[in-house]
């Protein structure tokens, strides 16, 4: 009875995940407590931070809050950071917990209107290049003025939709049937091979959404969190914020789109992918048995879904709340509206969206780790020794580098608060600090597509329920973004170095853009 106990209890640890993974990450706990006592906490807390990089990379084997929640727990314990400055972290992130709460468990609630009209999308644009290139743009223009993890809420919806629809007819089951999406046991020979290219059209229009947001993210004061932040510092309006950044994420918009056309048209880095003709029958079927099917009340739940949107959008505009507390108003509007009233069916809404969110509290813990440990300090004291043109450029590429293995929002918030104490000791000049919270923006915004940990959206793209039924790995997540960000960053660099500081003079000139006096960010 012993002996089956402990072998029970070493069966359950961490699941189904691989033998030689539950054993990594044993050593890994192992290993920690050794190496602080041998090393300093530094080096600890940098061999932490990449551990927990691990675990994200391994996520189709096992949901990272597994092993990084025991990697941020031990981090607790043997006092590499406590739980205040853990709650402090979730504190500062609240917003977005709210948002991923509310907002994303919203969108679920208006999915038949968004399947609807991406149908009709899909099955009307036949040319890859041209739909790529319209997810790339919607991905852009609605994160410029949106929010990019409610954008990525909205392609996941659409995307799981669209593999639904196909996997259970691959199943041999009809559109209405209960199906389990993750089990392939039930697809039929014949469709195997196009469930394949299915899977990797799916990929590459996710993928180029993805790096949409970030496109579109940067140009604008509401794009991206840690936009807010600088803006807010700086005292920058919105027009002011867009004409700044302008010089730099003007060419990198460019260039974006760019590379979207020619990634489709030369099919590399996991791109081009085309949708199988077997594939677009059954959804055009789809299409046809849902039109005939519908009753005047879906008719009016279609049309309440798409008012709710309307008021999604202005209120994400206009910003008349927190992104959360709207998201929430989302979930009253569409149940209330649509005759969703039963408690097991609104729960099923939050399913999605909740595992991401302890996520999310368990990588605060590792950014309290960084914070606590100033593990980013030697590289902030480094770039400010620095003057001219090559201290804005080492911040650019300071800021990408950081932001590729940590949080984007805590490293421009590290960043900004340097520049600003640099600013008010009269170490800088005010012109030079205006380059350098754009320098700032843009770096911690471009280059952190290079992995999923670096922006919220890909983080959540990666552990969403979509992720799986793709194929869309940390590694594969890597490997897509990797034509995106060389030539992203590299058009962002050159940008900040030869035409930032010339525009901007010429901005200044044209008072399109104003000086600010240097009391108005001193520290209070």
């Amino acid at each position: 009875m012993e002996r089956s106990i402990t072998a029970g209890v070493v069966s359950n640890f961490m699941g189904q995940a691989p033998d030689w993974y539950k054993l990594t990450i044993i050593l890994f706990l192992i290993f920690n407590p050794m190496l602080l006592y041998v090393q300093g906490p530094v080096v600890a807390g940098w061999v932490l931070v990449f551990e927990f990089i691990f675990t994200l990379a391994m996520a189709l084997k096992c949901y990272p809050l597994l092993p990084g929640g025991l990697l941020a727990l031990e981090a607790v314990f043997i006092g590499l950071t406590n739980s205040h400055s853990i709650y402090h972290e979730v504190e500062l992130g609240m917003e977005v917990i709210l948002l991923l709460i509310f907002m994303v468990a919203g969108i679920f609630f208006v999915k038949d209107l968004l399947l609807f009209i991406f149908t009709k999308i899909l099955l009307r644009v036949r040319n890859k290049i041209s739909l790529a290139l319209m997810f790339s743009l919607l991905g852009a223009v609605l994160s410029a003025f949106l929010d990019a993890l409610t954008v990525t809420a909205v392609v996941i919806t659409v995307s799981v939709g669209f593999y639904n629809v196909y996997h259970k007819v691959a199943s041999g089951k009809h559109f209405d049937h209960v199906h389990d999406l993750a089990n392939d046991g039930e697809v039929q020979e014949l469709h195997r091979s196009d469930l394949e290219n299915f899977r990797a059209f799916l990929r590459s229009l996710v993928m180029h959404a993805a790096v949409g947001t970030a496109l579109g993210g940067v140009t604008t004061l509401v794009g991206e969190p840690q936009n807010l932040l600088i803006g807010s510092v700086a005292h920058w309006g919105f027009a002011e914020f867009f004409l700044r950044m302008a010089p730099v994420t003007m060419p990198v918009l460019l260039v974006g789109f760019l590379t979207c056309i020619v990634l489709e048209k030369t099919r590399t880095f996991g791109y081009g992918g085309r949708l199988p003709q077997a594939v677009r029958e059954i959804l055009v079927e789809f299409d046809r048995t849902e039109s005939a099917k519908r009753t005047k009340r879906d008719h009016a739940s279609l049309i309440m879904q798409a008012a709710v949107v309307a008021w999604l959008m202005v209120g994400l505009l206009f910003h008349l709340a927190a992104v959360g507390l709207i998201g929430l108003s989302v979930i009253v509007l569409a149940t209330v509206s649509t005759g969703v009233i039963e408690e097991h069916r609104i729960g099923k809404a939050f399913s999605e969206a909740l595992p991401f969110t302890a996520l999310l509290v368990v990588f605060f813990s590792i950014v309290a780790v960084i914070n606590d440990q100033k593990l980013f300090t030697p590289v902030i004291e480094w770039v400010l020794t620095l003057d001219g043109l090559s201290q804005i450029t080492a911040f650019y590429i300071a800021n990408g580098l950081l932001s590729s293995i940590s949080d984007n929002v805590f490293v421009a918030s590290v960043y900004i608060g340097e520049a600003k104490a640099a600013l008010a000791q009269g170490l800088i000049s005010r012109d030079t600090f205006d380059l350098l919270a754009v320098a700032i923006n843009t770096g911690t915004n471009i280059p952190s597509v290079a992995t999923p940990n670096g922006q919220a959206a890909f983080l959540f793209l990666l552990t969403s329920a979509l992720a799986p039924l793709i194929r869309l790995s940390y590694l594969r997540m890597v490997v897509m973004a990797l034509p995106y960000t060389l030539t992203m960053t590299l058009t962002g660099l050159l940008a900040v170095y030869f035409l930032l500081a010339p525009i901007t003079a010429d901005l200044y000139q044209a008072r399109l853009i104003g000086h600010h006096r240097v009391s108005e960010i001193a520290p209070n």
